[in-house]
């Protein structure tokens, strides 16, 4: 027979033990070996830090930013050193610093400096990300230039990607801003170089989750955009629309998840002051 005297001492420490460990320990949700961790991400078009008044205000966008409580946000219409209208600011690098936050900016133009011995200027697409970046490459997609005198679609940069690892689990981040005009050729073309880079970038990291962010400048159902809905989902399709901010009649923002990201909830933010879109938020779970 077990000597009682003895156990229940030690059974009492086992289970103060357990107790301490309960709650030192993580949620199991963000554990290694489970089967999912949350996530919150977001997308917005900030106008160059403008809102429909073309007020540049960084204060007034930083705000908007922070009130979204998201873990990763791309960015687009983003100036670095572009000029009076955004006070030749690196408004990418300002965000992030008032957010407290990693920076990974992929510019679209980048054109020699108005004088010697300035910044190059520079416009694109941002990642903001509470995680570590641990790679950032700039994709060359088709494009039509505004920058130069009879442009022709051709080859050049703006399709960001980040690389991060989110408790364990490898994602590819890619934020896009595609052709705004009415002629959908440019964004067909766009379509297809988008859907063949996250293809190949997705086969060069097996088990890595993806996610697209962006202003696609189309509505969900553009025939233009239904290759992109063979890989990846909308995560909003019942949201409501996000262009004009002050009434928004247009759903052109996007959040859009490929295999292995489940969606929690999605919103779109009450926010018509810090830009001319409002942005979109998505609650998302990444399976390991």
């Amino acid at each position: 027979m077990p000597n009682r005297a003895r156990a229940l001492p030690q059974m009492a420490l086992s289970a103060a033990l357990l107790s301490l460990i309960a709650t030192a320990a993580p949620a199991a949700a963000d554990t290694p070996g489970t089967p999912s961790v949350p996530l919150r991400i977001a997308t917005y078009n900030i106008h160059a830090g403008a809102g429909e008044d073309n007020v540049f205000d960084l204060d007034r966008q930083a705000a908007a930013l922070r009130a979204l409580d998201a873990d990763v946000i791309g960015l687009q219409e983003v100036d670095v050193h572009w000029g009076a209208r955004s006070q030749g600011l690196d408004v990418a690098r300002e965000l992030a610093d008032r957010l407290g936050m990693r920076v990974a900016f992929a510019p679209i133009y980048s054109l020699d400096p108005a004088a010697g011995g300035q910044p190059r200027r520079e416009f694109g697409v941002a990642v903001l990300s509470r995680y570590r970046i641990r790679s950032a490459v700039n994709h060359d997609i088709t494009r039509l230039s505004t920058q130069v005198p009879n442009p022709v679609p051709a080859p050049a940069p703006g399709f960001g990607e980040v690389t991060l690892k989110v408790r364990g689990v490898p994602l590819q981040v890619f934020v896009t801003h595609l052709d705004y005009r009415g002629d959908p050729s440019v964004r067909t073309a766009q379509v297809a170089d988008t859907r063949r880079i996250m293809s190949a970038e997705r086969a060069a990291l097996p088990g890595a989750r993806q996610v697209l962010l962006g202003d696609f400048n189309a509505a969900p159902a553009a025939p233009e955009l239904a290759p992109l809905w063979r890989e990846l989902r909308d995560a909003g399709p019942a949201t409501g629309g996000t262009y004009p901010a002050d009434a928004p009649v247009n759903r052109i923002d996007y959040v859009a998840v490929g295999e292995g990201v489940g969606v929690r909830d999605v919103t779109i933010p009450a926010e018509a002051a810090a830009s001319d879109h409002r942005p979109v938020v998505a609650d998302v779970r990444l399976d390991r």
